[in-house]
């Protein structure tokens, strides 16, 4: 079940953009403190590109989270970190694109797996964004920003100077000067990180065992695509954040090429898994119509069935669906992700009671995933039987014990207790969902709340009093930042 969570932290990093520098006439009529503005939103667009700023929705599916840890763990070992510490998370996002924020967390967007041909491209661009986390690129990139601010913060100094003396003219150029600095050496350092980011990707898939091949295919990709949009791709063009994509080519396919796992074939079955993943991706992120273009009802394979089983239920087609779903379990009739689909279908087609056998037999056979059991918990709610809530709320506290960062689960708990009349956990059940939906005021207030009805000293209640705190601390950064604006 393809589901859209909002996430709570900022996790998209904005790339930097070329700056178009402005005629000096157009300043003569700016106040001075507006042009001293200016040039500060011109330096912080630098600091935003490696910084986090904007919240992006997080899509969780239970397949498409297990292919994604079983694809990327050989490189994370290779890289010497623990599996169990790091995670792949797909963020909604037509773009192509994957970074890091912080953190062993890798962020792929959704573009980047539809564009992808196979799984190992996908692997290519993992062992990339690890060599980020390995060489500590995020933190490393945020410090490198403030030493490159120093150059446009002088150059403002020097500039508002020469203009508030009478010489408007000479300020300006201080002030450009100052700026092209700046952005000239932050993208400098980060083209570096980038090179040195290729060669570790590639050490990293050679100890491992996997082939670069699909690496240079996803680089030619982007060159392609480099190309289509009139990206300059010349040694003069100061405004790319990384080296000319042909030249990355031209180092890595020496190395893939004379590397050993070169002629390494990808496992048919974990193939298998990804062209799965990918078409239902596709059914879920794109308009149903473009689905039934990309998999036409004359091809029966697997992936093409689960891309229009999703394309059928958005236009309600319920009937249809499930014909597709019902195609795939002939082949297949105990695979969870199937059953889930299913239940998920007649669970949102207004028929809960229905949705039951096939959650549970899911739950069961994917050996208690979380995301399943927080939607097999939903359907139990949605029967409206009082009988089936005792079992929703044995279900729904396992799936947030495997997976605390799931708001939709502790939603759906929050209402089981208020339904059973426990209102103290109803509130820190609250509270957990607003501290994921990233509400900090919400869930100071439900975590207070919580406090005054659970045992003082009790798990809950120190539970309540951390999220309490966390939410204090994200209401003055909050206040502080509109101060700051």
């Amino acid at each position: 079940m393809f589901s859209g969570i909002q996430f709570s932290s900022p996790v998209q990093a904005q790339r930097p953009k070329a700056v178009a520098m402005t005629g000096s006439r157009s300043f003569h009529a700016v106040p001075l403190r507006l042009l001293m503005r200016a040039s500060l939103v011109l330096l912080l667009g630098l600091v935003m590109a490696i910084r986090p700023v904007a919240a992006q929705s997080i899509l969780r599916d239970a397949e498409t989270e297990m292919l994604l840890n079983d694809i990327s763990e050989p490189l994370i070992a290779a890289a010497g970190l623990e599996p169990g510490g790091f995670e792949i998370v797909l963020v909604s996002d037509p773009s192509i694109n994957a970074f890091v924020a912080g953190g062993q967390r890798v962020f792929i967007h959704s573009g980047l797996i539809v564009a992808a041909d196979n799984a190992n491209e996908v692997q290519g661009v993992i062992a990339h964004e690890i060599g980020h986390v390995t060489g500590g690129h995020s933190i490393a990139i945020q410090e490198a920003a403030g030493d490159f601010a120093g150059i446009s913060i002088l150059s403002l100094i020097l500039g508002a100077a020469a203009i508030a003396a009478g010489a408007p003219e000479a300020g300006l150029g201080l002030l450009s000067a100052g700026q092209r600095a700046a952005i000239g050496n932050f993208l400098a350092f980060s083209r570096s990180q980038e090179a040195t980011t290729d060669l570790a990707g590639a050490q990293y898939l050679s100890t491992a065992g996997i082939s670069g091949r699909g690496s240079l295919a996803f680089f030619r990709r982007l060159q392609n695509l480099e190309y289509r949009l009139n990206i300059p791709q010349d040694e003069g063009s100061y405004d790319r954040t990384h080296p000319l994509t042909r030249e990355r080519l031209a180092i890595l396919e020496e190395l893939y090429q004379n590397d050993p796992a070169w002629a390494v074939e990808t496992d048919p079955a974990l193939e298998a898994r990804f062209q799965r993943a990918r078409a239902k991706l596709i059914g879920f992120i794109s308009e149903p119509e473009q689905t039934l273009i990309t998999y036409p009802e004359s091809d029966t394979s697997v992936p093409a069935r689960y891309a229009r089983a999703y394309a059928w239920h958005k236009q309600a087609f319920a009937d249809r669906a499930l014909a597709e779903v019902d195609a795939l379990l002939a082949g297949a009739p105990d695979d969870p992700f199937f059953l889930e689909l299913r239940g998920q279908i007649l669970l949102e087609s207004g028929r809960p009671d229905e949705a039951l056998e096939d959650l549970r037999t899911a739950l069961a056979n994917s050996r208690n995933n979380a995301l399943i059991a927080s939607l097999f918990g939903h359907a139990l709610i949605a029967t409206e039987d009082p009988d089936h809530l005792a079992e929703a709320r044995r279900v729904l506290r396992t799936a947030v014990q495997r997976d605390n960062r799931n708001p939709f689960a502790w939603r759906r708990l929050g209402y089981i207790y208020s339904q059973e009349g426990d209102i103290a956990r109803a509130y820190l059940a609250t509270a957990e969902y607003a501290t994921l939906a990233g509400s900090p005021q919400e869930a100071l207030v439900n975590a207070r709340q919580a406090m005054q009805g659970i045992p003082s000293g009790s798990p809950d209640w120190v539970r309540a009093q951390d999220i309490a705190l966390i939410a204090e601390t994200a209401i003055e950064q909050q206040d502080g930042r509109r101060r700051n604006r």
